[in-house]
C-alpha cells in the first residue's frame, strides 16, 4: 500500500512543532489513530505518538515492530521516529517516557483521551513530585492540518474518486425490481472491493420507496418494486483515504412528484458546487443548496448539512452546514475564524429531500477546492436514471 512520502511527513511534523511553540507546549501526545496515521504512516490498531521540538517518540507493541523496521530507508519512512516498545502496558510505557521530561507541558487530545485514562496519567505523574510533566488539554491541533490536503493526498483522492465513479456507473446493473435492498448493497460492496478499495468507507445505503425518506437508512429485506425511487449511497477506502458518492434512481418511469423533487435536489446540488471557491464561506455554500430547496417548497425536507470533509476519515472537517445560532460567544468566534473554505480542502456536496411516507432523493459528489474554484472529483451523470 502506498504511503505519504517522507518529506510530506516531515512538513507535517514541522507544522505541529510550530503550533506547539506558539501555544507554549513542550510536546503533544497523539492518541487518535487517524492522526497517528497522518503523522507517521502507521495504519495498525494500537500506538501512541509523543512529538516534541526535537523528537518523535513512537510507542507500540511487538506486533508492529517488524513492519516499522521494514519501513526504514524507504521513501515513506517516518524520519526521526524513535521506537519505544511496549513491555507492560501502553500507559505504563507512556508514563515512563513522560517521567524523563521533567517540568514539560504536554498537550493531549482532549477529544480522544478518556477521563479515566487522563486521571490515571495525572496520578502517575504527580507521584514524581513537583518536577513532573503536566498535561494540558488541546483541541484539533492535528485535525486542523488535515483539513487542507497536500499534493500526495490530492492525487490519492483523485484516483479514489475515479475508481468510485466507475463503481457508480456500473452499479445500476445491480438495481432492479425483485431484488432486496440488502442484496443490492452486497453487490455494490463487491464492486467496491473489485475496484481496488481496501473496504467500504461505511455501511452502504440502499433505500427504496418510503425507506428513502430515512437519510441513513439501513438496507433490509424490502423488495424493490416498480416506480420506487432508490437512494444508493456508498464509499470506499483507497490507500487509507475515503471517498463518498450518492445517486438516486427510479425503477421504471418516474412519476410527476418524483421528477419534481429530483429536479429540485439536482438544482440545489449544482448551485452549491457553483458556490465553491477559495475564501467562500462554508455557510454560504450550504445556503446555496438550502435556499434552492426552499424555493421549491422543500426547506423542511432537508435537515442535514450540505457536505462534510473527506480524508483519512469519511466524516471530517470542514462541515458544510448552517451556522449555528445557539453557540456560546467563544464558539461563535471559532465559527467565524474557520468559516472560509480554502484551496486543498476536499468535501462532499450532498443535498437531499426526505418526505416521510413517500420517499426521498439525495445526490452527492466529492469536490476539491482549487485556487480558482472547484474541481468535481467524482464523475457520474446526475440526470435521473429510469431503470
Amino acid at each position: 500500500m502506498p504511503h505519504a512520502p517522507s518529506h510530506a511527513l516531515s512538513r507535517r511534523h514541522s507544522a505541529i512543532r510550530q503550533t506547539l511553540a506558539a501555544r507554549g507546549l513542550d510536546a503533544l501526545l497523539v492518541t487518535s489513530l487517524p492522526n497517528i496515521l497522518y503523522l507517521t504512516n502507521f495504519s495498525g490498531s494500537a500506538a501512541l505518538v509523543l512529538i516534541t521540538a526535537e523528537r518523535l517518540h513512537f510507542i507500540t507493541d511487538f506486533r508492529y515492530v517488524a513492519a516499522l523496521d521494514a519501513a526504514r530507508g524507504t521513501a515513506s519512512e517516518c524520519v526521526g521516529a524513535e521506537l519505544v516498545r511496549v513491555e507492560t502496558s501502553y500507559d505504563e510505557t507512556l508514563a515512563s517516557v513522560l517521567a524523563a521530561m521533567p517540568r514539560a507541558r504536554v498537550g493531549f487530545e482532549a477529544a480522544h483521551l478518556t477521563v479515566a485514562r487522563h486521571q490515571w496519567l495525572e496520578a502517575k505523574l504527580h507521584g514524581h513530585g513537583g518536577d513532573a510533566a503536566s498535561l494540558a488539554a488541546t483541541e484539533g491541533i492535528v485535525e486542523r492540518l488535515r483539513i487542507r490536503k497536500d499534493a500526495y493526498e490530492i492525487e490519492i483522492l483523485r484516483e479514489a474518486a475515479r475508481r468510485l465513479s466507475a463503481v457508480g456507473r456500473d452499479m445500476v446493473e445491480d438495481v432492479r425490481r425483485g431484488r432486496s435492498e440488502r442484496d443490492i448493497a452486497m453487490a455494490i460492496d463487491w464492486r467496491i472491493r473489485r475496484a481496488g478499495f481496501e473496504r467500504p468507507a461505511f455501511d452502504t445505503i440502499v433505500a427504496g420507496g418510503s425507506n428513502a425518506a430515512l437519510p441513513h437508512a439501513r438496507p433490509g429485506g424490502r423488495i424493490l418494486t416498480e416506480s420506487d425511487l432508490v437512494v444508493l449511497d456508498f464509499g470506499g477506502v483507497y490507500d487509507s483515504y475515503c471517498v463518498d458518492l450518492t445517486r438516486t434512481v427510479s425503477l421504471g418511469p418516474a412519476g410527476p412528484r418524483a421528477r419534481e423533487v429530483y429536479a429540485a435536489v439536482r438544482e440545489a446540488h449544482d448551485r452549491a458546487i457553483e458556490a465553491v471557491a477559495p475564501g467562500r464561506s462554508r455557510f454560504d455554500i450550504d445556503a446555496a443548496a438550502r435556499d434552492t430547496l426552499g424555493r421549491h417548497g422543500l426547506a423542511e425536507a432537508f435537515g442535514h448539512g450540505t457536505g462534510h470533509g473527506l480524508g483519512i476519515e469519511v466524516h471530517e472537517e470542514p462541515r458544510i452546514s448552517r451556522r449555528r445560532t445557539d453557540r456560546e460567544p467563544a464558539d461563535a468566534d471559532a465559527d467565524a475564524s474557520e468559516e472560509a473554505v480554502a484551496a486543498g480542502m476536499v468535501f462532499t456536496i450532498e443535498p437531499g429531500a426526505y418526505i416521510p411516507g413517500w420517499g426521498g432523493v439525495r445526490i452527492e459528489d466529492d469536490v476539491l477546492v482549487t485556487d480558482t474554484g472547484a474541481e468535481v472529483l467524482t464523475d457520474v451523470p446526475t440526470e435521473l436514471l429510469e431503470l
